[in-house]
C-alpha cells in the first residue's frame, strides 16, 4: 500500500456565505492539493464536517472531488458508525467508485470496550469491498483503540492495511508500529507528532495542516521518510505555531480561515461550529506572513 505513504490531506468543505456547497471553491481546493504536492486525499473526513451533510450533499463533493482529481492522486473515503450493522448496510450501497480505500473511524459515544471495537472493524473488514483503514482518536470517540487490539485487527484481516493514529500519545504510536506486520501503515493523526512517528517507523500523516501548507508540510514528511532529521525538523519548528493556532478555536474553523486568508474558500462553517473569531485570523495572518 505504498500510494498511502507520505502526506494524506483530510479534506474540507468550502460553504457559500449561504450555507451551500460551494463547488468552484472546491474544485479549487483540490487543486491547490495536487499542484503543492500531497501524495493522496481523505474524502468525507472529520475535517469534512460530514455530519452535517446530506446524502445528496456528499455525493455533490465525491463527484467534484473525483472528476477534478481525474485520477492524479489515490482518494480514500470516509466512513463510520457507532451502529455496527448500520455501517454493514451502508458499506454494500456506497457508491465507492473512484476510491482506493476506506478510512473508518473507531465507533464513537457508545463506548465500546477491546473486544467490542475489535468485533466492530471485523464485520467493516468483511463487508469492505475496499482496503480498510482504521482511525482512533478519541479525542472525539470517547474510546481509545489500544496497541494489542489494532495489533490484532491487522494480522486477522488483509484488508485491514493501517490505521490513522490520532490519540496523540507518543507512547502508544510505537507500540503499534513495534508489533503490527512490518507492512501495516501507521499513520500520524496528529500535525504536531508527526515527524516523530515517522522517525520511529510511521507511514507518513493524514494531515489538517498541509490542507493550508500543503508543499511545506509535505516536504516535511518527505524529509522525515529519507531520514533527513535536521531538514525535517527546522521545518517542523517552523509550522508548530501555526500547528496550535489552527486547532485553538476547533477543527475546521482553523484551517478554512488559513484557506479564506489564501483566497482558496472562505471561512463558513455549519453550526453547531462556528466561524473563527476576529483575533484568530489576525494571528493566522501574521504566521502565513512570517511563513514567507
Amino acid at each position: 500500500m505504498t500510494q498511502f505513504l507520505g502526506t494524506g490531506v483530510a479534506l474540507a468543505t468550502p460553504f457559500t456565505r449561504e450555507n451551500e456547497i460551494d463547488e468552484n471553491a472546491l474544485r479549487r481546493l483540490v487543486q491547490f492539493q495536487i499542484k503543492n504536492g500531497v501524495d493522496y486525499i481523505v474524502v468525507m473526513g472529520t475535517t469534512a464536517e460530514s455530519p452535517t451533510l446530506t446524502k445528496v450533499e456528499k455525493e455533490l463533493v465525491k463527484t467534484i472531488i473525483k472528476k477534478e482529481n481525474n485520477g492524479k492522486l489515490p482518494l480514500i473515503y470516509g466512513i463510520g458508525s457507532n451502529n455496527t450493522s448500520q455501517l454493514v448496510n451502508d458499506l454494500a450501497k456506497e457508491n465507492l467508485d473512484g476510491f482506493d480505500a476506506i478510512l473508518s473511524v473507531s465507533p464513537f459515544y457508545n463506548k465500546p470496550t477491546q473486544e467490542g471495537i475489535y468485533q466492530h472493524f471485523a464485520a467493516v473488514s468483511k463487508a469492505s469491498p475496499l482496503p480498510v483503514i482504521l482511525y482512533n482518536v478519541p479525542g472525539r470517540t470517547g474510546s481509545n483503540m489500544l496497541p494489542l487490539t489494532v495489533n490484532r485487527l491487522a494480522n486477522d484481516f488483509d484488508n485491514i492495511i493501517g490505521i490513522k493514529e490520532a490519540s496523540g500519545d507518543m507512547v502508544q504510536a510505537m507500540q503499534m508500529i513495534r508489533d503490527t506486520p512490518a507492512d501495516f501503515l501507521v499513520i500520524s493523526g496528529d500535525d504536531m507528532i508527526t515527524l516523530p512517528m515517522i522517525l520511529a517507523g510511521g507511514a507518513g500523516v493524514i494531515s489538517v495542516m498541509a490542507q493550508g501548507f500543503p508543499s511545506e508540510f509535505t516536504r516535511m514528511v518527505n524529509l522525515g521518510l529519507q531520514r533527513e532529521n535536521d531538514e525535517a525538523y527546522k521545518i517542523q519548528f517552523q509550522l508548530m505555531n501555526g500547528m496550535d493556532l489552527i486547532f485553538k478555536e476547533g477543527n475546521p474553523s482553523g484551517i478554512k480561515s488559513v484557506l479564506e486568508l489564501k483566497k482558496i474558500i472562505n471561512g463558513s462553517v455549519r453550526l453547531p461550529l462556528v466561524e473563527a473569531t476576529p483575533e484568530l485570523k489576525s494571528a493566522l495572518s501574521i504566521f502565513i506572513n512570517q511563513l514567507k
